[in-house]
């Protein structure tokens, strides 16, 4: 059973989507205002977080910068009718595993919704801490430690994207290949997506030049993650 906090101000979707996730088992609360939202959060401590940013009382993106500071092991989607390419990269920036753009299909929200829970049982069973020289890795965590020792926070896509590069390390692996694994049928994103997804991982990795791991792009393909 996943916990899910919903944070909608439409009384329709809100009440649908409530119902919808409760008939599949999950433990669902639905809060229509920031405060409410608040109130529920520290009350569920969810595993998923639907948020959406246009609120009676406050912007969806503030309030998931509060609930980020308070905890980091949850997942995050923003539910929006907003398509603006700004507005999608702030939501990433703060830790967004995904935003969905209203009006969505609820299979559309099931298959991402799967696709996170399939996610953290996979990390559920790596080890709990990766030393590379002067960097750390925590994918249960969701965070990693530079190279100047600190700690930064990963959205669930960086996550992914970092564990698949980790499973096939010394690999060039194709952007395509990328999107596949960590996105499947979404058709959402292009090359241009993956990298700038890649690009937070190589600053990570650049903190300690001179140790065992880099990101390497490969010119024609892809990227490759090598340990020396």
């Amino acid at each position: 059973m996943t916990k899910i906090l919903i944070v909608e101000d439409d009384n329709n979707l809100g009440d649908t989507l409530f119902e919808y996730l409760e008939g599949f088992g999950h433990q669902c609360l639905l809060a229509k205002t920031a405060k409410e939202a608040k109130e529920h959060f520290a009350k569920l401590a969810p595993d998923i977080v639907l948020m959406d940013i246009g609120l009676p009382d406050g912007s969806g993106l503030d309030l998931a910068r509060q609930f980020r500071d308070f905890r980091k092991d949850f997942a995050l989607l923003f539910l929006s009718a907003l398509n603006d390419p700004e507005t999608k990269v702030e939501g990433l920036e703060i830790g967004a595993e995904d935003y969905i753009t209203k009006p969505f299909a609820l299979k559309e929200l099931m298959f991402r919704l799967d696709r996170i829970r399939t996610f953290k049982e996979d990390v559920s069973k790596v080890e709990d801490e990766l030393i590379f020289g002067q960097l750390k890795v925590w994918f249960k965590r969701f965070e990693v430690q530079d190279g100047s020792g600190v700690v930064i926070s990963l959205s669930q896509k960086e996550c992914a994207i970092l564990k698949y590069m980790w499973m096939n390390k010394n690999e060039a692996l194709t952007r395509d290949q990328i999107i596949d694994k960590v996105w499947g049928e979404d058709k959402f994103p292009s090359h241009r997506t993956v990298d700038n997804y890649i690009v937070k991982l190589r600053k990570w990795a650049e903190t300690d030049i001179d140790g065992p791991l880099q990101i390497q792009s490969i010119r024609g393909i892809g990227y490759k993650l090598t340990i020396k």
